[in-house]
């Protein structure tokens, strides 16, 4: 899916801002972040693995109707970014100095972040169809 359109890029890019948005004020956020954020938004929108086009396919028609591919793509995405961020934090928190930090295996975090983000995102939107409520509030998040 490397090739997505300019308008699904720009809802997905909406929606992702509008979500995290809620949670870490971006226009507040460092340059080093909003780099971060950018680069993850890229990685996560090219879905070059197909991790995120499959799930989506294999979603049933009643979750499908509640939004749009590039909508869920964005909440995803925003999701990925916030469990990125708090995870992020902790390690720092854990670590007493930088070296500390470079020097622990975190390689594969990322991968299984998005992976488990994409995994609860999915299990909200199926739980949306007969959950009103949640419905409601994933509508409420996306919006600006």
């Amino acid at each position: 899916m490397s090739n997505v359109d300019q308008q699904y890029q720009d809802v997905a890019k909406q929606v992702s801002y509008n979500v995290a948005n809620k949670v870490l004020p971006m226009d507040q956020l460092p340059e080093t972040l909003l780099e971060a954020y950018e680069g993850l938004f890229k990685e996560l929108l090219a879905d070059n693995a197909n991790a995120f086009s499959q799930a989506w396919d294999a979603l049933p028609g009643s979750a499908q109707k509640l939004m749009t591919k590039a909508e869920f793509h964005g909440f995803y995405i925003a999701n990925a970014w916030m469990q990125l961020s708090r995870v992020a934090q902790e390690i720092a928190d854990s670590a007493d100095s930088e070296e500390e930090m470079n020097n622990n295996e975190y390689d594969g975090v990322f991968g299984r972040l998005a992976e488990q983000s994409l995994k609860e995102c999915l299990r909200k939107l199926k739980k949306a169809r007969t959950d009103r409520s949640m419905l409601n509030s994933f509508k409420q998040v996306m919006s600006a």
